[in-house]
């Protein structure tokens, strides 16, 4: 991890930011390379949802629309959301080290006697452990382990926290809300308090009855948003895995409530389809359900997608959720803002009418609020994961390290490279580059030795590298090297364009 995290800012993907002062934790910039991975990520996730989504049970393509709603919103959301009085994390602080963690991401090992101390560390930590235990010279095999909330907060006085040599040091926790505050207007008064959006479902939500009045559209059908949250992290970690400031691709599907747990299915198969294409090992993701004790108060379902990040190896961390949050959101704001969000389902109310049911039934059938299924996934995560995915050491290439990004998500395409700076190739090299720039992006490099170039785009993951040579002139070819195995061959100038539009629809 620390490898790619090193090469993410020497190849101008990710900075700290606010980097000349320092820096500031838990946010991030994204460089010429970072963005432009990030934004091909986006256009992935925007075409194959709301441009050109699913193929629904029925063989016909789903029905979803776009939007962007405001990073902030009347306060009154949040309130009616439970985000203003239940949006927050247990903290505990170290006394001793000043250091501050969330309660149920420490884990304890207990002494199996009951008696002694026991040692806290960060969740998915097992270095940590094994360097605690050995500090304390005592043996693994006497203890087990326990997250902290398991534990009553009367035996703090034997915990060791993770930086602390002493035990005791831990405070009682306290709630901790997670939602940034600022002010509406010129005065800084309680009455003008506003919030950023902790989360883009929200905005949608809000939106449903302006998509209904104003679309052509009938449930089921979805929203879908990207856009960026921010959520003030007690820890944020994991370079861009927590952090304060990140971008989300959600998705609120509307279905009739006996058709929910269908569709909940079918949008599990289909985000784990979509991150297979984007070319993630099937071995390096896995589907984990939420046990019941972790489901919100209003979910009837949750199933996460992991990944094997190079930090919870070998296990997975969380990559996309997808929720079956039942009719909750909508019916909140329905009795916050007195706005109704029944919607009447005139297809329903026919089929049940032709099958006879009773006119309660009928009624249940074709007037209801909506139930929602929930596929959301971090866009910065989703970065994070192609990074990882992408890294691939090799000792024997002068870079060390190869990005092998899937060709359209790529940050460049391809590189036009003369080899030598005269005898009229860099002219033919600047026409292929002039000729292709508009359909592919590019990069034209002149400079230092070939092998330094093939190196340089190693490392931005450029998959294929055209080389401008002394036979050009004559036979019209370039030599195409490949990224990922280094071969090189050559190919006609005309079929350049042929053969990238090949290779990115691969």
């Amino acid at each position: 991890m620390d490898e790619l995290v090193s090469l993410c800012k020497r190849r101008g993907f990710v900075f700290p930011a606010s980097d000349i002062y320092g820096g500031i934790n838990g946010f991030w910039d994204y460089g010429p390379l970072g963005v432009a991975l990030k934004n091909n990520i986006r256009d992935s996730w925007w075409r194959n949802t709301v441009e050109c989504p699913p193929i629904g049970p029925d063989g016909e393509p789903v029905s979803i629309v776009g939007l962007d709603s405001a990073i902030i919103q009347n306060p009154k959301v949040w309130k009616a959301s439970g985000h203003v009085d239940g949006f927050s994390d247990p903290m505990v602080d170290c006394t001793e080290t000043k250091k501050r963690y969330r309660q149920d991401h420490l884990e304890l090992l207990v002494p199996k006697s009951g008696e002694g101390l026991m040692y806290a560390f960060p969740e998915n930590q097992p270095d940590l452990i094994a360097a605690k235990l050995k500090q304390a010279r005592v043996d693994h095999s006497l203890f087990e382990t326990v997250t902290l909330p398991e534990i009553p907060v009367s035996s703090y006085d034997r915990v060791v926290a993770p930086d602390s040599k002493n035990a005791g040091t831990l405070t009682p926790p306290r709630a901790f809300n997670l939602m940034f505050e600022t002010y509406i207007g010129a005065i800084r008064h309680e009455d003008h308090k506003a919030y950023l959006r902790p989360e883009t479902a929200q905005g949608i939500f809000l939106n449903y009855k302006n998509v209904l009045d104003t679309m052509r559209v009938k449930i089921p059908f979805g929203i879908a948003q990207i856009g960026k949250s921010f959520r003030n992290e007690v820890a944020p970690k994991n370079f861009i895995f927590r952090s304060r400031e990140f971008e989300q691709m959600e998705l609120e599907w509307f279905c009739p409530p006996d058709e929910a747990q269908t569709w909940y299915q079918f949008w599990k198969e289909q985000r784990m389809l979509w991150w297979l294409s984007l070319g993630i090992n099937a071995n390096n993701l896995i589907f984990r359900d939420h046990d019941a004790d972790e489901l919100a108060h209003y979910s009837n379902a949750c199933v996460d997608i992991e990944y094997r990040y190079p930090f919870t190896f070998p296990g997975f961390g969380e990559l996309e959720g997808i929720a079956h949050r039942g009719n909750y959101d909508l019916t909140a704001h329905q009795n916050h803002s007195r706005t109704k969000m029944e919607y009447f389902d005139q297809a329903a109310q026919l089929a049940a009418k032709e099958a006879g049911l009773d006119k309660e039934d009928i009624a249940r059938k074709s007037r209801y609020i909506p139930h929602v299924i929930e596929p959301a996934g971090g866009l910065t995560r989703a970065l994070l994961t192609i990074l990882c995915e992408a890294f691939t050491p090799d000792e024997t290439r002068p870079s060390k390290v190869v990005m092998k990004f899937k060709p359209n998500l790529a940050p460049i395409t391809a590189a036009i490279f003369p080899l030598i700076n005269k005898d009229g190739l860099p002219e033919i090299a600047r026409g292929i580059y002039q000729k292709l720039r508009q359909k592919y992006t590019l990069q034209y490099d002149a400079k230092q030795s070939i092998g330094k170039r093939y190196a340089r785009m190693d490392e931005a993951g450029t998959p294929y590298c055209f080389t401008i040579d002394g036979d050009t002139p004559q036979d019209h070819s370039v030599t195409v090297r490949d990224r990922d195995t280094a071969e090189q061959h050559r190919i006609a100038i005309d079929r350049v364009d042929e053969f990238l539009a090949e290779k990115m629809l691969s």
